[in-house]
């Protein structure tokens, strides 16, 4: 049986997940900064989600924000690996989950804020990935996706297809101005924006839906 467009996405994490953080580096010297961003945009929240958390590079820094963080990815080598760094940060309000972005195992509304980072680009559905991502926040619910915008600049452009030949499974390239009119376009209020530069600039991006599904 032939693979699906998903299970080779899929594959493709289970075999680059352990040189994960080191790739985000590359690309992207102001981690520091996305992860400042979205820890202070979940302040105080109660319930959080986490939808392709990787390795845990954002999850470490925001659990301190949330009353009680759910990480999760599809990839089981990427929760092992996130596993592992919450158990050696010692979070008790974190859980480690595997998880289906399309198909998330999850109450309609029983999230206050849910971060998306670094996956929009990467899901070969965008409108079905943000209806999934609505359905389970609680209404006037935060959205966090900070974004890498591939199609930010001539060097990121380059680059993005530079790694495109790896296997890399980007299923579009954003802009600042495009990724923002995308989310706009499925119904998101953006509060808050900001780029951050890099080999390839990722695009932080805030808001609430204005209705629900």
């Amino acid at each position: 049986m032939a693979k699906t467009t998903t299970d080779r996405d899929r594959a493709y994490w289970e075999r680059h997940a352990r040189g994960y953080d080191v790739s985000l580096r590359v690309l992207n010297a102001n981690l520091g900064r996305m992860q400042a961003l979205t820890a202070d945009a979940l302040r105080g929240a109660g319930r959080v989600l986490e939808v392709a958390a990787g390795t845990g590079v954002l999850t470490t820094t925001i659990a301190a924000s949330a009353g009680e963080l759910v990480a999760t990815d599809y990839s089981d080598a990427m929760v092992r690996a996130l596993e592992a760094r919450v158990r050696e940060a010692a979070l008790t309000n974190v859980r480690c989950e595997r998880a289906d972005l399309y198909d998330l195992p999850y109450a309609s509304g029983e999230f206050d804020a849910v971060v998306a980072a670094n996956v929009l680009h990467l899901v070969p559905d965008l409108p079905r990935a943000l209806d999934a991502l609505r359905r389970v926040l609680a209404p006037g619910g935060k959205l966090i996706v900070p974004t890498f915008c591939h199609d930010e600049t001539m060097v990121s452009a380059i680059v993005s297809r530079a790694i495109a030949v790896t296997g890399f499974p980007a299923h579009r390239r954003f802009s600042s101005a495009s990724l923002r009119r995308a989310l706009e376009e499925q119904g998101l209020r953006v509060t808050r924006e900001e780029r951050l530069d890099g080999l390839i600039p990722i695009g932080h991006v805030e808001g609430v839906f204005e209705s629900g599904l």
